[in-house]
C-alpha cells in the first residue's frame, strides 16, 4: 500500500464505490503564543473551506494526551483516540487520507498513530491543501459513525530507553532542524543537543519547496547515505513526536520500515540525568 497520494489520484478515488474517509489535520507549530500573537487555529480555518466531506482534528486534543513527563505530544489515551476515529467516521473496510495545511507533519503524525493502532489502508495527501484544486466548502459534515477500534501491534514505538539503545545498535535519526540537533538553539525544550549516537536528518530535507515529497529513490539514497536501509534497524524522532511522524512517512515511501520514539526530544531532555550530546557529532 503506497504511503501517500496525489490530488489527482484522490480526486479520482472520490468518486468511487468505495471513497476515502478524509481527514483535515491543520495544525502549526507555532511561537507566536509565547510573543502575545494569536495561536494558529485549525478549527478556523477548516471552517473556512476544506476538501469536500472532511472531518476536522484536533492534533493537540485528539492525537495527543496532555503535555507532561512524557512529551509535548504523548500519546493519546486510545479509547478517546478511537471515539474521535469513529466520530469521523473512520472504519477498518474503508481508506482514510489525512491532510493538513500543506507541512505534512500534523497528517503525518494522523497516518503514524492510525497505521500504529492497525488501520490497514491511510495515506497521506501529499502537498496537502494546496496541492487540491477542486472545491473547498465550509459546511460541516456529519459522517454516519465508524467502526475502528485502535489495536496496536508489536513493534513500532520507541521509549526513551529503546531510542537510546537503537542509536547504539541500529539507525536513530533525528529529525528536527541542524542546529537544533547540535544545540546551537532550542527555542523549546529545557536543554538543547541529541540523543547521543543519533544522526542528524531534518524532515525538511525530505521535501520539495511546495512540500511534496521527493521522489521514492531519492528519498532511499539520502537515507542509504545516513546508514538506513531496509535492512537496518532505524528509529526516529523529533521535538515532540510530531515532526519525526512525517520523516517516519518519507522512510515508508522510501520503502524503510521505522520505529518512532513519540516522546522525543521533549521527554528525553526533561530529565537531566539522561546524556546529552552537542555538534555535529553523532556522540
Amino acid at each position: 500500500m503506497k504511503a501517500i497520494i496525489t490530488a489527482t489520484e484522490l480526486a479520482h478515488d472520490l468518486t468511487g464505490a468505495n471513497p476515502p474517509v478524509l481527514l483535515d489535520v491543520r495544525w502549526q507549530l507555532s511561537m507566536a503564543k509565547a510573543a502575545g500573537a494569536p495561536a494558529f487555529d485549525g478549527r478556523a480555518e477548516y471552517a473556512a473551506g476544506h476538501l469536500p466531506g472532511a472531518v476536522f482534528v484536533d492534533l493537540d486534543a485528539e492525537l495527543a494526551s496532555a503535555p507532561g513527563e512524557r512529551g509535548r505530544h504523548p500519546l493519546p489515551d486510545l479509547a478517546e483516540f478511537g471515539a474521535a476515529m469513529r466520530r469521523a467516521g473512520v472504519s477498518p473496510g474503508r481508506p482514510v487520507v489525512v491532510y493538513d495545511g500543506g507541512q505534512g507533519w500534523a497528517a503525518a503524525r494522523a497516518w503514524w498513530l492510525l497505521r500504529w493502532t492497525g488501520h490497514p489502508d491511510v495515506r497521506v495527501l501529499d502537498g496537502g491543501l494546496p496541492a487540491w484544486e477542486g472545491p473547498l466548502p465550509a459546511d460541516v459534515p456529519a459522517p454516519a459513525e465508524g467502526d475502528f477500534e485502535p489495536a496496536p501491534g508489536p513493534g513500532g514505538l520507541l521509549d526513551a530507553d529503546a531510542a537510546a539503545a537503537l542509536a547504539r545498535s541500529g539507525v536513530l535519526l533525528d529529525a528536527r532542524a541542524a542546529e537544533r540537533y547540535r544545540g546551537d538553539v532550542e527555542p523549546i525544550d529545557r536543554v538543547g543537543g541529541h540523543i547521543p549516537g543519533a544522526v542528524s536528518a531534518p524532515t525538511t530535507e525530505n521535501v520539495r519547496a511546495d512540500g511534496r515529497f521527493l521522489p521514492a529513490e531519492e528519498l532511499r539514497a539520502r537515507f542509504r547515505n545516513l546508514g538506513a536501509s531496509p535492512d537496518a534497524e532505524v528509529g526516529v524522532y523529533c521535538g515532540s513526536g510530531v515532526s519525526a511522524a512525517h520523516e517516519a512517512l518519507a522512510l515508508a515511501v522510501a520503502g524503510i520500515p521505522a520505529a518512532l520514539y513519540v516522546g522525543s526530544w521533549s521527554e528525553w531532555s526533561s530529565d537531566p540525568s539522561r546524556p546529552v550530546a552537542t555538534g555535529p557529532d553523532p556522540q
